[in-house]
């Protein structure tokens, strides 16, 4: 089943994208990139649900980026000897490491509270406020992504209601939609450089959430289950993802890549009717699929600078 859709998804991009376009070839790729990056990120959910009921919001937050760091940390002393750090890299990455620090803290703690998909689901409202700066601020925008995002939306909704009502979890989790947004945006606007060195930078100012537990004197160290979960999260699911990220934000504008990751409540979905049992509904699937028509109706709208 997961190899026809994915067959699908190829089909589909290769047909919307114009074939006499010299860059075609490189937006298919960084579209491929950005639902491989989804892929991870909805893998993600059914493990932090299982990490924030053993740990606190903060050790997750703060041991999570620092397994990132560990993971990173060789590759970029090797680009520090070699003098092939980018000062913008290095600028971008952190600015974009605060909002991401607080976006990750407010997506656990609200975690908690709430169902793994329900937290995905609300997480890919942030597509909502990134078309609002793409048509408010930048200026640029079509039709077409109009469309794609009524989709994306109609089929995020049928995916969410379903599922539960509305409280503190889903409110937390709301919020860190909106620094998902920023994040996103921030990417869009400083991804020329190398993606592992923007990615270890970005990760480092979430340390800072050590501090209440250092200030208590009781630093919470995870082990066993929670420490294999949280080396899950560090090295795939922060490390390769947010390269990943970088790497295909290049070549896609920013309201499309939104509406690619749309396609992480999708992936957290099955991921936790596979792990954690919750229940799939048909309202789930349908919403899915509109999910689903949102990226071929986007697809066209995908190169940076083309979108009219």
């Amino acid at each position: 089943m997961r190899e026809l859709v994915v067959q699908q998804i190829r089909q589909g991009l290769c047909r919307s994208l114009d074939p006499e376009d010299g860059d075609g070839g490189f937006v298919y790729r960084g579209l491929m990139v950005l639902l491989l990056t989804t892929l991870l990120w909805g893998s993600s959910f059914p493990v932090i649900k299982f990490v924030v009921a053993e740990i606190s919001e903060f050790t997750y937050v703060w041991f999570r980026s620092l397994v990132a760091l560990a993971g990173l940390t060789p590759y970029t002393l090797y680009m520090l000897f070699k003098k092939r750090l980018d000062r913008k890299v290095v600028v971008g990455g952190f600015i974009t490491g605060i909002v991401y620090a607080v976006g990750l803290w407010l997506q656990g703690w609200g975690t908690k509270y709430t169902t793994a998909s329900n937290s995905a689901f609300i997480t890919g409202l942030n597509v909502v406020f990134i078309h609002l700066y793409s048509m408010l601020l930048v200026r640029r925008y079509s039709r077409r992504l109009a469309t794609s995002l009524a989709s994306a939306i109609t089929g995020l909704y049928l995916l969410t209601k379903p599922v539960s009502g509305f409280g503190l979890g889903e409110s937390l989790v709301l919020a860190s939609a909106f620094f998902w947004a920023i994040q996103i945006i921030l990417i869009d606007r400083y991804c020329g450089g190398d993606p592992l060195s923007f990615t270890y930078f970005e990760m480092m100012p979430a340390l800072i959430f050590a501090a209440p537990s250092l200030y208590n004197g009781s630093v919470e160290i995870p082990h066993d289950v929670r420490l294999i979960a949280l080396v899950y999260l560090g090295l795939v699911c922060s490390d390769a993802a947010f390269a990943l990220q970088v790497y295909g934000q290049k070549f896609v504008e920013a309201a499309v890549a939104g509406i690619i990751f749309l396609f992480e409540p999708v992936f957290a979905t099955f991921m936790s009717w596979l792990i954690l049992e919750e229940t799939l509904k048909p309202l789930q699937i349908i919403g899915a699929s509109l999910i689903l028509l949102s990226l071929f109706l986007s697809s066209k709208d995908s190169a940076k600078k083309r979108i009219t």
